[in-house]
Parts: C-alpha cells; structure tokens; sequence
C-alpha cells in the first residue's frame, strides 16, 4: 500500500476515492496535514491510480468523477455479500454443535446404523445368505462357483432398491471401520451445512450411479458393497463447493484431498485386496459434478 498523492481538502480527496473505489482500485484516503492523502492498496495499480490522479487534478469538476452515489451502492452491495457469507460459513464446531444426535446429523446416524446392522446380520460379510436381497443381482453359490442372471432382471421386475442397497454391506472390521468413520465426518458435514435433504439426495444420486457403473464396467464381479463410493462422492462435492463457491460454508484442506486421492490410487494397486474400483472412480467424478455445476448455478 502507496500513497499516490495529496489533493488540498477532504471532500475532492473522497470524491477521486469514490471514483477510484468504483473502477475497481481499493483506497484509503487520510488526513495528512496540511493536505489528504490518497493511498492505493495494490502496487499494480499504482501506475493506473496515478494517471486519473493527474486526471483529476487538471479538471476536478469533470463528471465522469461524479461517482459517490455508485460508490455507496457498491459498498452497500459488499455488506450484504458479507453478511450472507457470514451467515453461511460454519467452521467445523459449528457444524458438529447443531447436529443433533452425537455429533452427527440425523440421516448421517441412520446410514451408520443400518450399515452395522447389516454387518451384525451377514457376521461382517461371512454370512451372505441372509442379506442376498440386498446386493445387486440375486446370486447363488455352487461349490466355489458364484451364478447369477444377467441384464439386472431382479431391478427390471421392481426390486429397484437393490440399486442403493449394497452401500450397506461391508466386508471384515476394518472396512467398515474405517468407511463409518469417513461418513460420521462426510456425511454430518454435508447434512450440518446444507440439510439432510441434500445429503439424501447425494446419497441417492451417487449410491445408484456408482452401483451401476461397477456393474457395467465389471459385470462378472458382482458380489461387492460398501459405503465407500458415496463417502467418496461426498469427498469430490464437498471439494468442488469448497474450491468454486467461496460462501458454501465449506472447507477442505488440501492434505484432505492428497490423502483421499492417495488412498484411490492404492485401491487400484492391489495392496488393499479386491477393491470395487470402479465404484470410487464413479462415486468420486459424480460428487464432483454435482458439487461444480452446483457452485456455478449458486454464483450465477
């Protein structure tokens, strides 16, 4: 921040600030006896501020400075954007304290629940029989074979929430574990921010387009679940709000993003065991495209 120069009294130095102020250069005009200073926040437009300083100068009653009236609605305009910003932004405190059950909001509660119910019923994915009706496709096992009937005929004769149900099937401690641990933070973010209407509409949208892309990528491997392509459909929307829209009262630290984009690649590198790949990379592209067209429709 520079000073640029002086002008004699205060009421034409706040009138070239005005004017400055409205085509874009932040200004601060001070008293320094025995005239006013005009002082440019930015050094790059310095040189810009200087010229309409001359300008202003050789002709002060020019109208094209008669700009107080603009000024004040811009600034008026700015009190109401940061008024609504502050509105909305919530630091995490804010949305774990207004989540009501546990630190959790309440849909974020019933998908955990049901998720370990369905764990406790099938004893951690060793007892699938008792879930069947929840994976994609009817199957049967034959000795060591697994059959099943092609072309989705279970959904196509209405049993269309096999579509959203394998979210809730797990396989060994660990993953469901480390997946309701990533949803009690995903999850009540999404739903402390923005409502449990929204989170259950991301849940929907994402669980049956990731369900379906692993079925048409990897049609002859269809006994897989878990609640990891929705956390990463919510990781990819809640990354594009935080990066695109500034007031979504949202924030994703980059290591965040580093670690989650860490842990896809290592799914595909075989350490973690057979992974439903293709149900991340879906899950993870979906939220992004929600949550990008999302912050570009709520900025425009």
């Amino acid at each position: 921040m520079r000073v640029i120069g002086h002008l004699e009294n205060e009421q034409a130095a706040r009138r070239f600030g005005d004017f400055l102020f409205v085509h874009g250069i932040i200004n601060t005009v001070e008293r320094e006896e025995p005239a006013w200073a005009i002082w440019v926040h930015d050094d790059d437009q310095l040189t810009k501020a200087g010229q309409w300083l001359t300008t202003f100068r050789a002709n002060p009653s020019d109208r094209q400075f008669d700009t107080a009236k603009k000024a004040q609605t811009i600034r008026e305009e700015e009190k109401e954007d940061l008024k609504e910003f502050q509105k909305r932004f919530k630091t995490r405190q804010d949305v774990f304290r207004r989540s009501t059950v546990y630190g959790m909001g309440k849909l974020t509660v019933l998908l955990i629940a049901l998720s370990v119910a369905v764990s406790i019923i099938s004893n951690l994915g060793k007892n699938l029989e008792p879930i069947s009706s929840l994976f994609m496709v009817q199957f049967a096992f034959d000795g060591t074979m697994v059959s099943w009937m092609p072309g989705l005929q279970e959904i196509r004769q209405g049993q269309v929430w096999r579509l959203i149900t394998p979210i809730f099937i797990h396989f060994g401690p660990v993953h469901i574990l480390f997946n309701m641990m990533a949803m009690k933070d995903l999850g009540s973010a999404v739903e402390g921010v923005e409502g449990t209407l929204r989170l259950l509409f991301l849940v929907l949208v994402i669980a049956v387009g990731s369900n379906l892309a692993q079925y048409l990528v990897q049609p002859k491997a269809m006994v897989f679940g878990g609640m990891s392509g929705v956390l990463f459909g919510l990781f990819g929307y809640i990354w594009m709000k935080s990066k695109f829209d500034p007031f979504s009262g949202f924030q994703l630290h980059k290591n965040n993003v580093i670690m989650m984009l860490g842990w896809l690649v290592l799914c595909f590198t075989g350490v973690m065991g057979n992974i439903a790949n293709t149900v991340h990379v879906a899950g993870l592209l979906l939220g992004m495209a929600i949550g990008f067209v999302a912050s570009k429709l709520r900025r425009a």
